[in-house]
């Protein structure tokens, strides 16, 4: 049997917390997110952050990213407001609505961990944090690319 790529089992890993999170959330009865949509919550700054930074974050393009901002909008879960550092421009900021959906996402990921154990989630931590492309930078902030994973 062919060992698979790393790479495949760490997306396979991240599409399984992903679905496992999204169907906790529907059970919890938040409306039905897609993976793209949820994504957008990883990137969001508490202050708010401007749709081109989230698109750049995302990898989306501007026009991708409005779409995912529109239906998000339309759920009351996050918010386009006047972004007071620039003229003109707009900050996504998470809705009450929005708050309350991430401490919600916030508990069914902590028991996701839960259920794998401590001990498997402390080397699945040791072994991830190895792989640091930001080079300590908070992974919200401004992607650094590098052409290969700094190991630290």
């Amino acid at each position: 049997m062919a060992t698979l790529p790393l790479a495949l089992l760490l997306l396979r890993a991240s599409r399984w917390f992903d679905q496992q999170l999204l169907e906790g959330l529907q059970r919890a009865g938040w409306p039905t997110l897609s993976p793209a949509q949820s994504l957008v919550f990883a990137y969001l700054d508490p202050a708010g952050i401007p749709p081109a930074e989230l698109a750049r974050r995302l990898g989306h393009s501007r026009q991708a990213t409005q779409q995912l901002l529109n239906g998000l909008v339309a759920l009351d879960l996050l918010a386009l407001r006047p972004n007071p550092a620039r003229r003109g421009g707009l900050l996504v900021t998470l809705t009450d609505r929005g708050q309350s959906l991430t401490r919600d996402a916030r508990r069914l990921l902590a028991g996701l961990e839960h259920d794998l154990g401590a001990r498997r989630v402390e080397q699945l931590r040791s072994l991830l944090d190895l792989f640091d492309p930001t080079g300590g930078a908070d992974p919200r902030g401004p992607a650094r690319r590098s052409p290969e994973p700094v190991v630290r």
